[in-house]
């Protein structure tokens, strides 16, 4: 295994999601999840480093495998591999299926001297005190860091997947609902226009072809022409 598959699977196995947003990602809207952070500098005893950012998760959205190329703003290469990974390990991870454009944006960044596990627990306490439903604290490694985000996104993603999806077919199925009714509504006034005028009959059989019903109205339609042969 070369140097950069050692970076990216020591990342991925040793990222640690200490605090998890409480809430889901939003179905219909844009979510922002605040991140920190917290990593060891390399080969430097006691020097911590506390990353705060934000990730953007667009509104999801149900497309197709060949839309979820371009997933991905502002990350490195290693970030780019674990999805790959994901994309075509985990076929059951809503966020390739949704086509989210992640963009990462940095805050800050700071070093102090102290033992890891106490910048932990202080960072914690400090973002479970504020008690922000879309804040995670993470502990991973300090290069390739992104990929400490991407695991974080993902556990996120794999949480809200189920009721995101719940919510997007249910609003298909209304819209779909809707749509059918005005298809109906639009036959029904061409019938009645085709009655009184038969010169509009053969708009009428098109229409019926055109919205794929015309098996389902053959004998009101029939009935109509013979009419007015008669």
């Amino acid at each position: 295994m070369d140097k950069d598959k050692f970076d990216f699977w020591y990342a991925v196995n040793n990222t640690q999601v200490v605090v998890k947003p409480s809430q889901a990602l939003e179905t219909f809207g844009t979510t922002v999840l605040k991140y920190h952070l917290v990593s060891e500098l390399m080969d430097t005893i006691n020097q911590v480093r506390i990353r705060e950012g934000t990730i953007k998760a667009a509104r999801p959205q149900i497309i197709t495998p060949s839309q979820s190329e371009e997933m991905l703003e502002g990350f490195g290469d290693e970030a780019r591999e674990y999805v790959d990974w994901l994309r075509h390990h985990e076929q059951e991870l809503r966020i390739l299926q949704y086509g989210f454009v992640i963009t990462k944006q940095e805050i800050s960044e700071e070093i102090v001297s102290d033992r890891i596990a106490a910048v932990v627990e202080n960072v914690e306490k400090i973002v479970r005190e504020r008690n922000e439903p879309h804040s995670a604290v993470l502990v991973g490694v300090d290069k390739p860091w992104e990929v400490c985000l991407l695991k974080l996104l993902r556990d996120v993603v794999s949480n809200s997947a189920p009721g995101n999806l719940q919510n997007l077919m249910r609003n298909q199925a209304a819209a779909d609902q809707h749509g059918q009714k005005r298809i109906r509504e639009e036959i029904e006034e061409e019938f009645n226009a085709a009655r009184r005028n038969p010169a509009l009959i053969q708009r009428l059989g098109a229409t019926l072809q055109r919205h794929n019903v015309f098996k389902e109205y053959e004998d009101r339609f029939f009935e109509l022409v013979r009419r007015h042969e008669n």
